[in-house]
């Protein structure tokens, strides 16, 4: 078979083909070869609810919405999973990016523990659906967090007993050292959490099991069809370059891409490339020494490494998030970081290497809410998003058929716009992204 015709970036950010809308050259897109392009969206078509997005959080709105009976049309600029949904690490982690003591601290107890709850639901959520569906995604449990210096192993044993304590939380335990390291295979940490209530799976195959069950249960997805404007004057209309959805209520279910339709949120939504490699099929010997339990692993950088092995025995490495510009040699730029925690893995081949962009929000919790009362929008999961975005997915649904409750709960976490306007709000991310990664090093 010959390689992938190679695509070109167009003025949307997404990668065009003359024909037709291609996957990244990643290792996942692999899983994508036999799968059928759907249509593009052709003259008008009425709906009770429009999705735009056709990621995590709009596959999950749109399969939920159609279990419930809604009639629901699923709006994607390119590809399903194309985005982040089809790129990212596939690792499952529990919780938010913030630990439970500091929400209690920031949110109150009962909001913390309800967040909590919602959090727990979403990791539930996405087993149920790869067992219902029975979706090929090589799930795999036990996720691992792992200390870079001994104040991130003080902090991250302290977070653990207090889920552990406070919460009940069984799945997570503290290892030393030693033992993380024997595991991991490495010499670089001070100790780390195991939590077996996490995991990790293949992303993008993950997202087109949804899009089968969300046809399946009686959704229309359209692919190549890019929302160019939202109306919302008269129930709403999703207009796209060759034809119309007419709805009572939209999803905004497009991440890094949202202020494309909704200017508005521009300042609450930054975005930073992460990105991975795929090294070739790991030798036996090398395959035993490390990640020995096939737990996906991050640390506890600010900007942050983390790596797990594929179901073929490849690691999956992601390293150095990137602000300013595009990478033109991804390989160079995370090899270094592989290196240091696996210099064992100096000969080994990368075959594969992609990226793309990462919605981060400054508070660094999702943004979920509404424009007006028929579009509500969720974004901004922060590199903490493949369970939280499944389960947002839900959320959104039960707010678009009005039952808000857990819905209005996200959105009640307050929002924090960036600081610098439209001219200066990227630099100073940047810098700020900048000194973090100088943090991560004392």
């Amino acid at each position: 078979m010959g390689a992938p015709a190679r695509s070109t970036p167009n003025e949307k950010g997404y990668d065009k083909h003359p024909s037709m809308t291609l996957y990244p050259d990643s290792y996942y897109a692999e899983a994508a070869a036999g799968e059928p392009a759907r249509p593009a969206l052709r003259g008008a078509t009425k709906a009770d609810v429009v999705v735009v997005g056709g990621g995590y959080t709009g596959l999950s709105a749109a399969l939920h919405l159609a279990e419930a009976g809604a009639k629901v049309v699923l709006l994607e600029a390119a590809r399903v999973g194309f985005a982040a949904s089809g790129r990212n690490g596939g690792q499952i982690h529990g919780g938010f990016r913030k630990d439970q003591a500091e929400l209690e601290s920031w949110l109150g107890e009962t909001r913390a523990r309800d967040l909590w709850a919602i959090a727990q639901e979403a990791k539930a959520l996405i087993r149920e659906r790869v067992r219902r569906h029975d979706i090929a995604c090589a799930l795999t449990d036990g996720v691992m967090i792992a200390a870079h210096s001994p104040r991130a192993a003080r902090e991250l044993a302290a977070g653990t007993r207090y889920l552990n304590e406070h919460y009940g939380y069984a799945n997570a335990r503290v290892l030393a050292a030693e033992e993380t390291n024997t595991i991991i295979g490495t010499n670089i940490y001070f100790g780390s959490r195991l939590d077996q209530g996490g995991g990790h799976f293949q992303p993008l195959s993950f997202a087109l099991g949804l899009v089968r069950a969300a046809e399946k249960a009686g959704a229309k997805i359209y692919e190549e069809s890019c929302v160019l404007t939202l109306e919302t004057l008269v129930g709403v209309r999703a207009r796209t370059a060759d034809g119309k959805v007419i709805a009572d209520r939209a999803i905004l279910a497009t991440d890094a891409f949202t202020p494309t339709l909704a200017p508005q949120l521009a300042r609450f939504l930054a975005t930073v490339d992460s990105h991975i490699v795929a090294t070739e099929p790991l030798p036996e010997d090398l395959r035993r020494a490390i990640l020995a339990n096939n737990t996906a692993v991050a640390d506890t950088r600010h900007v942050v490494d983390y790596y797990r092995l594929s179901e073929d025995g490849r690691l999956l490495f992601a390293g150095g998030e990137y602000i300013f510009g595009k990478v033109k040699d991804i390989p160079s730029l995370v090899r270094p970081h592989m290196l240091k925690v696996f210099p064992r893995l100096r000969d080994v081949r990368i075959t594969h290497a992609w990226g793309g962009a990462v919605g981060i929000t400054r508070t660094r919790l999702p943004h979920f809410g509404q424009l007006g009362e028929r579009v509500f929008f969720a974004y901004g999961y922060s590199g903490h998003g493949v369970a939280l975005s499944v389960m947002g997915g839900k959320l959104l649904a039960e707010a678009a058929m009005g039952k808000s409750e857990r819905f209005d709960l996200m959105a009640s976490i307050p929002a924090k716009p960036f600081p610098g306007g439209a001219t200066l709000r990227r630099p100073l991310v940047a810098a700020a992204l900048l000194g973090l990664k100088l943090a991560d090093m004392l």
